[in-house]
């Protein structure tokens, strides 16, 4: 006797559920899907102990005929596919005809609906799979359907369920995904008896993205836009200071619907390198439209992976289109200001009255140390530092003579002509831009060319001559048009000089000091294994090495930018940092992390005294490279601090 049994339908369904439905999220998901499909305008969710005991879903669509309704709970009936090449041309939210079912199967479902052509509803009621008669009801124009007591017939399903407030949460995480998709749709989301979202229909998501994200993170979006042939990119990224540790505020959307991409995710956070710190991920929300032949999104149950049919040009869109908004935009971050305090003599000598807390900033001196720091922003005896002086940056203080084989973008002092450099400046190597790349105007402010009184203008006015001292022996204090910045010296040096590197490795000519009797270096197993594997792209980088057996290498010839360093100590550091570190997937890609670390030695440190000609030549360099804003690690190099805001701390507006 055989031992395959044909299962059962209620088994299939069953099983089929676990696909379809991995909680309560899961559920809200499709249910939400469903109602803009059929057309809502508005969708009210309510939910009770994180969807467990209750979902409802109601919505002004248009509403199943009385012949479908009992349609609509079986398994694979749906009306949005007819034959099978209707699977290359989806262009709607759901399409497999299994949530319904999968959903009634496992739960004690109730379904009203009524279409604008009728003067009564239907109603249908569904325990655990079994459906019950159709009979009349009065209801709205539209669908309701409420789910109670999910997996209630599979009980370890449900003991698998997270608490009630960790279901309450996945359920609004859902719900954000639908209400960022969907700005046009006014939805309510009431959890618990309490109303948690009211959100009214409106023309972008900048609103929505402050309701669940908060007003900062809004206000510093910056809006990306472009069109390849087809192809429709267009939505959000945020500025580098406002990352996250995880990728979770990443919303991509293709055809409106939520989904994780690798190849998507990977070209955000390309378009972020040298933006963002290590271990930080970059904040977006974007929007794909293309033809739906384009892509396959009958790839999971779940609808949330896809396949695109050309994903390279995609990738390089995305890339492209990002990095060209970072190159129009201020990318500097700012000083944190505190609470503005009141002028009021009575007021501000008494802080618990106003019950606000004390001020954190307070000088010494009175009116004598308030006109100290206002004349600043006056012509005063501070000493002017012209630009480009005499002697190179570094020289004689640093302990690497960085300074003595690179371009003129990091021999700072040393011409008064970059022509090599500027020349290259707006079309630099970074932007990978397709060859039918155009970008599209922005809607708001964020499109309009810089002023010439702002910040940004202020910082990459290619002759500015700027005041500045040094503190600390580690930050520039210089001075704007419109206020003041700090630089942090290593960071902006590192930048200037990964750049320059950089477009020596591209024309490939590095220059390497031969040493005159190559150095044995002896390393461990893994570190000789690793270095003699890349020892094409050091090669590039001016550092060749050898084998020269067992564990030791060979280095015949090190940097000139490094001739300051131990040719042991720089190949011990590079091949416990490719040990340490993810091998990057392409060649360009290593090279780049590889110049982040040679960049990062050569570079002036914090600790370090410079005289005031390298403190002028640092400061005017740093509009000749792009990028400036940051250090190829992503800390930033410069906070702005406005005289508006300076002011304002001191009580004179």
């Amino acid at each position: 006797m055989g031992i395959i049994n044909r299962l059962p339908p209620s088994v299939i369904n069953q099983i089929a559920a676990g696909e379809v439905v991995e909680r309560p999220a899961s559920v809200v998901k499709e249910l939400l899907e469903n109602a803009i499909d059929g057309g809502a305008t508005r969708i009210d969710l309510t939910v009770e102990r994180g969807g467990k005991d209750l979902i409802r879903i109601a919505d002004n669509g248009r509403g199943i005929a009385a012949d479908d309704l009992p349609l609509a709970f079986q398994p694979h009936a749906t009306s949005k596919l007819a034959v099978a090449d209707d699977l290359c041309r989806i262009s709607t939210l759901g399409f497999r005809g299994e949530a319904l079912a999968a959903i009634a199967e496992i739960s004690k479902t109730r379904c009203q609906s009524r279409q604008a052509s009728s003067s009564e509803g239907q109603e249908i009621t569904i325990d655990g799979g079994r459906a019950g008669e159709i009979s009349p009801t009065g209801c709205p124009e539209g669908t309701v359907i409420e789910v109670r007591n999910l997996f209630f017939n599979t009980p370890v399903r449900r003991s698998f369920l997270k608490s009630d407030s960790t279901e309450s949460g996945h359920v609004q995480d859902m719900f954000s995904r639908i209400a960022l998709s969907c700005p046009t749709v006014h939805l309510t989301f009431r959890s618990g008896g309490k109303l948690v979202h009211d959100l009214p229909p409106v023309t972008g998501i900048r609103d929505r993205v402050a309701v669940f994200f908060g007003r900062e993170l809004a206000d510093s979006l910056l809006w990306v836009e472009s069109r390849i042939e087809s192809t429709h990119l267009w939505g959000y990224v945020a500025h580098p200071s406002q990352s996250r540790s995880s990728p979770k505020s990443q919303f991509l959307y293709v055809g409106g619907r939520f989904v994780r991409d690798r190849s998507l995710a990977h070209a955000l956070t390309e378009a972020y390198r040298g933006l963002l710190m290590v271990g930080r991920a970059p904040v977006a929300f974007l929007h794909l439209d293309l033809p739906p032949e384009e892509v396959d999104v009958n790839v999971h149950p779940t609808k949330v992976e896809v396949r695109f049919r050309d994903s390279q040009r995609i990738y390089s869109q995305l890339l492209s289109t990002v990095r060209q908004t970072f190159l129009g935009s201020d990318l500097h971050a700012r000083l944190q200001t505190a609470e503005v305090f009141p002028t009021n003599e009575t007021q501000a000598s008494n802080p618990v009255a106003t019950g606000r807390p004390e001020p954190p900033l307070t000088l010494s001196g009175g009116d004598e140390r308030r006109q100290e720091v206002a004349s600043w922003f006056t012509t005063s005896p501070v000493a002017e530092f012209k630009p480009f002086p005499t002697s190179s940056l570094g020289r004689g203080s640093s302990p690497v003579d960085w300074s003595r084989d690179l371009g003129p973008a990091a021999r700072l002092g040393s011409s008064p002509r970059f022509d090599e450099f500027t020349s290259s400046h707006p079309g630099n190597a970074d932007r990978t831009v397709h060859d039918s790349f155009q970008p599209v105007g922005r809607p708001d402010s964020l499109s309009q060319p810089l002023d010439s009184s702002s910040p940004s203008a202020a910082l990459t006015s290619p002759r500015q001559a700027l005041r500045a001292i040094q503190l600390h022996d580690s930050y520039l204090v210089a001075e704007t048009d419109d206020g003041m910045m700090v630089i942090d010296q290593h960071a902006l040096h590192e930048r200037i000089l990964y750049e320059d590197l950089r477009k020596r490795v591209q024309r490939g000519n590095v220059e390497s000091q031969r040493l005159l009797v190559p150095e044995p270096v002896n390393l461990s197993a893994g570190e000789a294994e690793v270095v003699v594997e890349h020892r094409e792209a050091l090669r590039d980088l001016g550092i060749e090495v050898e084998p020269f057996g067992g564990d030791t290498v060979l280095v015949n010839s090190t940097p000139s930018m490094l001739n300051g360093v131990a040719p042991d100590q720089l190949l011990r550091d590079l091949a416990e940092h490719l040990l340490s570190k993810p091998i990057p997937p392409s060649r360009d890609a290593l090279l780049a992390d590889l110049l982040h670390m040679i960049a990062c030695k050569a570079a002036v440190k914090a600790g370090q005294k410079l005289s005031a000609e390298e403190v002028a030549a640092l400061i005017e360099s740093r509009h000749l490279v792009n990028d400036s804003h940051h250090c190829p690690h992503g800390r930033p190099t410069a906070l702005m601090f406005t005289k508006t805001e300076l002011e304002r701390q001191f009580g004179r507006i």
